[in-house]
């Protein structure tokens, strides 16, 4: 791509104030169609912003070798999961793609090569709360994928390199859950409020005060931090999307939690909303 055709796409982003940055706990795909809390945190927390002319996301749900965007103009919903009312399936989240977005984004990104694909779309990870946001599904979405050969830092640092685009309306989501480990569900108590394994609990109070404490070594090293985290974060894929939203995090911006509740005993729906001072 030559000079001046990046310099068009850039010109159909024009300059704006700096959007804000969220890491949604996503939780059980259900949450697409329920009315909860969670659900309710979601609405709310959309309208305490001006509306993105895009939205990035970065899904606990696309993992793949290097990193991919979504390029497509109409991208499918993708149903990446079983066992769910057919009410579920039936769901159609039609926002439209960005080509233009995921072109800046491969062209920002310096620290790896970035493929711009159409063999994705939105999945569960994305469309199950940006549904939530925006049901109206008017605002264009694009993905961006984890590659999982890479380490926290890696992402940390990669999050970073998509700070020009704050600036440019476009809305950065990371997707996942902080505490996740469905093997340990406890399935008795998922209508128990709040209810959580001394382990998760620990691993949740010390997610939190790093997070809102601006320490973020600690959550990117977080392999090295004893049992409650290897409990919590038995795989890296729910936890990494939180490392690109704090790599993006700048000095003056304001950060607070959401929807921080934890559920089943071994999952936390724990949100993070990150604005410009």
């Amino acid at each position: 791509m030559n000079l001046s055709e990046l310099t068009g796409i850039a010109s159909s982003f024009e300059n704006t104030e700096a959007m804000p940055l969220l890491f949604l706990g996503h939780g059980s795909p259900m949450n697409a169609i329920e009315e909860n809390e969670f659900t309710k945190g979601f609405r709310a927390i959309s309208t305490r912003f001006e509306k993105p002319k895009a939205i990035l996301c970065i899904s606990a749900h696309w993992e793949t070798r290097g990193t991919f965007v979504t390029a497509m103009e109409q991208p499918p919903t993708i149903h990446d999961f079983g066992g769910f009312p057919k009410a579920l399936f039936d769901v159609q989240y039609p926002a439209p793609g960005s080509p233009e977005l995921a072109e800046m984004t491969k062209e920002l990104i310096q620290s790896t090569e970035v493929g711009l694909t159409e063999k994705w779309g939105l999945d569960h990870g994305a469309w199950s709360v940006i549904k939530h946001l925006y049901p109206d599904a008017d605002v264009p979405v694009i993905e961006m994928s984890i590659d999982y050969s890479k380490g926290p830092e890696f992402h940390y640092q990669l999050g970073k390199e998509l700070a020009t685009l704050r600036r440019k309306g476009v809305l950065i989501i990371g997707s996942g859950n902080l505490v996740h480990n469905l093997r340990m569900v406890a399935w008795d108590k998922l209508e128990t409020p709040g209810f959580a394994f001394d382990w998760a609990q620990e691993a949740r109070s010390k997610m939190n005060t790093w997070i809102t404490e601006g320490d973020h070594q600690p959550l990117i090293s977080y392999q090295k931090q004893g049992k409650a985290f290897e409990l919590a974060i038995p795989t890296p894929d729910h936890f990494l999307p939180l490392l690109y939203v704090l790599g993006l995090k700048e000095a003056k911006d304001e950060i607070s939690l959401f929807n921080d509740k934890a559920v089943g005993g071994s999952l936390t729906m724990t949100s993070v909303y990150i604005s410009p001072a």
